[in-house]
């Protein structure tokens, strides 16, 4: 099970570039045809809304057929997605290659976390968290050459060539992959960490209240990480840091890119360190530390974030505790609903980061007409108020419903006892 999981997280690591690389093309493209910022963002939408609205899609393939299948499908889509984003001549191509790129990220996004969360079901926080780290932590590692290939061969060789590359690579590592033979067994009770007996449905589980609450959850506070994303590098020319070279833990370049590896490597730590600690002190108190420090981040970085150092330290800060939510949710989902429909029950979660994709355009039209103090508030009251409701709302309410559950489980039990 730990080669599986090693396995899904280097395929995650191979998809990363897709959202998280994708602010150090937003300008170039824009001074090579002159679209404006605003509608070459709206790619980054459509890829999100497609990455993660199909995920239950691809996920009930998963469940139905295993895990190679589509991700060696995904590996496909997500090098035509960059390759037609190195031609792209008009929006329409540019929109086009989102899509592709959306359909093939999510099959791979989709596929590792639901296999990881049956492999691990005792560890549910661990094993999402480090699988996602690789979508988190993914881009650190090329984000330096792919900014260096874009400055001294232009933006479309490197869609060309690190499109090309990392979706070889995701091929290769599809063969690899296979779901447990078997279900595997929890290993052990954790009081702050409940967990069902009762295998539910996806179809079940859109009835509950508690679904809809932790996608209410998962739309604010990924909201403002997908702004902090998509906008890091206009946020960073507008506040006059970008280009300031500076040397920061034995590191030398432009702020920004440094921000953008830092960012890349504290979110992918903070995926695996959070779902950790949340295997231990439960989902709902993480969550309320971690959406805390990520509104206090967001208020350092408007107050501070026009000083290089400061702006670098605060980012990496917010994206430390933002990636988080890519393990807590899944991880949550998995201890409600059951490991029979984990991989479909977290895709159908999953949905909500396409839902908070189209709030990533506002951010754009916000900063425009108000500034950027008028995008950070936003976020800012997003993550105090999830933190209140992780707490006061959904813990609460998901503890009322798994004893319920709890309860049809021990009376299923007894009917079965009593037939035998």
């Amino acid at each position: 099970k730990w080669w599986q999981l090693a396995f899904g997280v280097l395929c995650m690591a191979m998809i990363a570039n897709l959202q998280y690389g994708w602010t150090l093309f937003v300008d170039p493209i824009d001074q090579q045809h002159h679209w404006g910022r605003t509608a070459i963002q709206f790619a980054f939408t459509i890829f999100v809304a497609t990455e993660t609205w199909l995920v239950p899609i691809e996920t009930w393939f998963v469940d139905r057929y295993g895990p190679k299948v589509v991700v060696f499908f995904g590996g496909v889509m997500i090098a035509l997605s960059w390759v037609l984003n190195a031609y792209a001549d008009s929006l329409f191509v540019l929109y086009t290659a989102a899509v592709i790129g959306g359909i093939g990220a999510g099959s791979v996004y989709g596929t590792c976390v639901g296999n990881a969360l049956k492999w691990f079901p005792d560890r549910r926080g661990l094993a999402a968290g480090a699988t996602a780290a690789g979508f988190g932590a993914g881009a650190a590692i090329t984000v330096i050459p792919i900014a260096n290939m874009i400055a001294t061969s232009g933006y479309a060789k490197a869609f060309l060539v690190f499109g090309l590359g990392q979706g070889l690579v995701v091929v290769l590592l599809s063969l690899l992959l296979r779901k447990p033979s078997v279900a595997v067994p929890i290993r052990r009770k954790n009081l702050l960490l409940p967990q069902t007996k009762v295998d539910r449905s996806p179809r079940e589980a859109v009835r509950t209240p508690v679904f809809w609450t932790m996608y209410a959850l998962f739309v604010m506070v990924a909201s403002g990480g997908l702004m902090a994303a998509a906008q890091i590098a206009p946020i960073a020319h507008d506040f006059e840091v970008a280009g300031v070279t500076m040397n920061l833990f034995g590191l030398q370049m432009a702020a920004l890119t440094l921000a953008i590896s830092l960012d890349r490597i504290f979110d992918g730590f903070g995926r695996p360190f959070f779902g950790w600690v949340s295997d231990n002190i439960g989902r709902e108190n993480t969550m309320f530390i971690a959406f805390t420090i990520a509104a206090a981040a967001c208020i350092l970085l408007l107050g501070y974030g026009r000083n290089p150092v400061m702006f670098v330290l605060c980012t990496a800060m917010y994206f430390a505790v933002f990636g988080e939510i890519y393990s807590l949710f899944p991880a949550t989902c998995g201890d409600t609903f059951g490991s029979k429909y984990a991989a479909s029950n977290a895709g159908l979660l999953y949905t909500a980061k396409g839902t908070a994709a189209f709030l990533v355009p506002l951010a754009s039209v916000l900063s425009t007409a108000y500034g950027w103090s008028a995008v950070f508030g936003l976020i800012i009251g997003l993550n105090i108020l999830a933190a209140a409701l992780a707490v006061f709302v959904l813990k609460p309410m998901r503890r009322r419903y798994l004893a319920a559950e709890a309860e049809i489980a021990e009376q299923a039990d007894a009917r079965k006892i009593r037939l035998a």
